[in-house]
């Protein structure tokens, strides 16, 4: 007889000789039972937290490019393929300001309208995930997750089935002993898997973002090095040659690549949404007009151009100067797709709303008839340094700007291509209300800006001594302190000074913004002028209404800059 069978032949008959003793076994098997069930409910509550809580940052991850370019299509996409998951029975996916986008549900369930920031939690028997959706350190917005779990009534009806199998026969134990033994090694099972696809997803985030910081680092420094290489040359051959005319060439030449430099930034801002657009009432018909020469020189003579911009077309509220940077990115983009010449044709027309909570827009469109695209190229086209020009022809930012200004202006952008047939570019743009100001004939003249005391605050000592120069060349009289606290400060004591020239972003709790607002009001008579290279503040500078004037700027742009807000001021 074996040792196992001695024993559960005593343990029989222990259990027979005492129904007491037998009743407080079971007794005691059935709390351990019901101590098992709960610890195995929080376990798998747990995991199905820890699953669910993977899945939507999964989700997260794989919305955070479509949310970056507000791609509601590719979203949906990405929503769709839950379906095939029985647990999900709502998925939504939200803006940073807390609107749905996007949704799914089924089974009656349905994502709320509103994202409602919450830890994961369990309503009337669901689990319910929230999880930030989060860029390169820059919040885009959220998902949300409504997963069903199995009924409390079913699970009850099993661990009481389990615990009726342990009073009746006590000798089980060892059968739920293994039957625990599983359960614990499925949950570490499961947890193990969470953690390799979570280490895979940050793998697959980290490489993405590599990648793209390569890009824009890459492009960056190539083409800033080009610049800094044309100015410091030029200096050099300046300090060396006493020929008039040699010397205005090369310092010519500086201010191209000091111009280019500027360009530059400002489609890297543009496409970042971090450089503040100045809107204008625009007749689109005429300023296509005003671009006929520049469009036709950005060719070849080889490419015909023919304009379609039909009179009566609604006016648009832009920046103009992002308008004629879109169009001729556009433009040259076209020329090199038709190497050996062709058409480029512009149009226009009146888009009417069709749908309730839609507005009226105008689509500008650029055709060509070049070489056209496949489908795999026309997805990347946006992004930034995607090019397919070789090296040194082009830096890949160009339809990147124009999908930044499109969007900043609040309208749309799609490119129609197939391979032989040609590329159509179109832009979608709101329709303004307002009619187009005609240009004042004096726009370019200076205004005088009289004897005035400027008060300068600007923590960059270099840039601080050329805005003191060119304030002095203005004649006026420059006083400058390094932290918007020191030019608070000066105030207080009671210094008077005619304008206040500060930088937006300075060192300290204090920024230009918030001076501005300490100055309107304590001093409501003292003008302001806020200066900004980036400043995502620079968007609520301009609508609290304070002056705004964006660096790199030219003396003519200080000074009108300078009288516009004295004289704003004085009425």
């Amino acid at each position: 007889m074996t040792v196992r069978r001695r024993v559960w032949d005593r343990l029989g008959w222990f259990l027979a000789g005492s129904p007491l003793i037998a009743l407080g076994i079971a007794a005691a098997l059935l709390a351990a039972g019901v101590l098992a069930a709960l610890h195995g409910e929080n376990q798998a509550r747990s995991s199905h937290i820890h699953a669910q809580t993977v899945q939507a940052r999964i989700l997260a991850g794989s919305v955070a490019g479509a949310l970056a370019f507000d791609d509601a299509e590719a979203m949906r996409d990405y929503l769709e393929a839950l379906r095939a998951n029985p647990e999900i029975d709502a998925a939504g996916v939200y803006a940073l300001d807390g609107h749905r986008i996007a949704s799914f549900g089924r089974n009656g369930a349905a994502a709320p309208d509103r994202a409602v920031p919450a830890a994961p939690h369990f309503v009337g028997g669901d689990l319910i995930v929230n999880e930030p959706v989060v860029q390169n350190g820059v919040a885009l917005g959220a998902v949300y997750l409504r997963a069903s779990v199995e009924p409390w009534t079913r699970r009850m009806m099993r661990y009481s089935g389990v615990a009726a199998i342990i009073v009746m026969a006590c000798l089980l134990l060892a059968v739920l002993g293994a039957s625990y033994a599983q359960l614990s090694e499925a949950n570490q099972r499961l947890q193990e898997e969470a953690e390799s696809r979570r280490q895979a997803e940050e793998a697959l985030r980290q490489s993405q973002k590599m990648e793209a910081m390569g890009q824009l680092t890459g492009g960056v420094a190539h083409d800033f090095n080009n610049l800094l290489m044309v100015a410091s040359s030029g200096l050099e051959l300046m300090d060396r040659t006493d020929d008039p005319t040699r010397r205005e060439r090369l310092r010519q030449g500086i201010r191209q690549a000091i111009d280019r430099g500027t360009k530059l930034t400002q489609q890297l801002l543009t496409f970042a949404r971090r450089s503040p657009l100045k809107p204008e009432v625009i007749d689109l018909r005429e300023r296509i007009e005003s671009l006929h020469d520049l469009i036709a020189r950005s060719l070849r003579e080889d490419i015909a151009v023919e304009y379609s911009m039909p009179a009566g077309l609604w006016p648009i509220e832009v920046d103009g100067s992002q308008l004629d940077v879109a169009i001729l990115n556009i433009a040259v983009n076209a020329r090199d797709a038709m190497p050996d010449g062709g058409m480029l044709i512009v149009s226009a027309r009146n888009v009417p709303a069709t749908n309730a909570g839609e507005v009226d827009r105008v689509r500008l469109s650029l055709r060509d008839s070049g070489s056209g695209m496949p489908p795999e190229l026309i997805e990347k086209v946006f992004e930034p340094f995607f090019t397919t020009k070789p090296a040194g022809h082009g830096t890949g930012l160009g339809l990147s700007q124009v999908y930044g200004f499109v969007h900043g202006s609040g309208g749309s952008i799609a490119i129609e291509s197939k391979l032989g047939e040609g590329t159509t570019v179109n832009l979608l743009l709101p329709r303004c209300a307002r009619a187009p100001v005609e240009p004042r004939a004096d726009a370019a003249a200076m205004p005088e800006i009289g004897q005035a005391r400027v008060l300068i605050a600007e923590d960059d000592d270099a840039l601080a001594d050329l805005v003191t120069g060119l304030v002095r060349e203005l004649n006026c009289e420059p006083h400058r302190v390094g932290t918007a606290m020191a030019a608070l400060a000066l105030l207080e004591e009671g210094e008077h000074f005619d304008i206040v020239l500060s930088d937006m972003v300075m060192p300290g709790f204090m920024g230009g913004l918030d001076l501005a607002r300490r100055i309107a009001e304590h001093w409501p008579d003292l003008p302001v002028v806020l200066m900004t290279g980036y400043s995502a503040a620079a968007a609520a500078a301009g609508e609290e209404g304070f002056q705004l004037l964006l660096k790199p700027y030219t003396i003519e742009q200080l000074g009108r800059a300078l009288a516009a807000a004295r004289g704003r001021r004085a009425t």
